[in-house]
C-alpha cells in the first residue's frame, strides 16, 4: 500500500493521520508497514482521505488518479 508516501505528501505524522482517521494508531503502523490489511470500509475511508482510488492504494494503478 501507498499509506505512507501519501502521509508524507501531507507534512503528517502517522500518529496524526491516524487521528484524523479515527483509526488506532499502532493499526495505522501496521497498514504502512505492510502487517496489517485494512478491511475494505477502512480502505474507502483511506482512499476519500487521500483523495485517491483504492486501486491506486492497493497498487493496482500507477498513478493516483486524484478525484474531485
Amino acid at each position: 500500500m501507498r499509506l505512507k508516501e501519501l502521509r508524507k505528501s501531507k507534512g503528517m505524522q502517522q500518529q496524526e493521520a491516524a487521528k484524523e482517521l479515527n483509526i488506532p494508531g499502532s493499526t495505522y503502523a501496521g497498514y504502512e508497514r505492510g502487517e496489517r490489511e485494512p478491511r475494505i470500509d477502512v480502505l474507502i475511508k483511506l482512499a476519500d482521505y487521500f483523495d485517491v482510488s483504492v486501486d491506486y492504494l492497493i497498487g493496482h494503478e500507477k498513478t493516483p488518479n486524484h478525484w474531485g
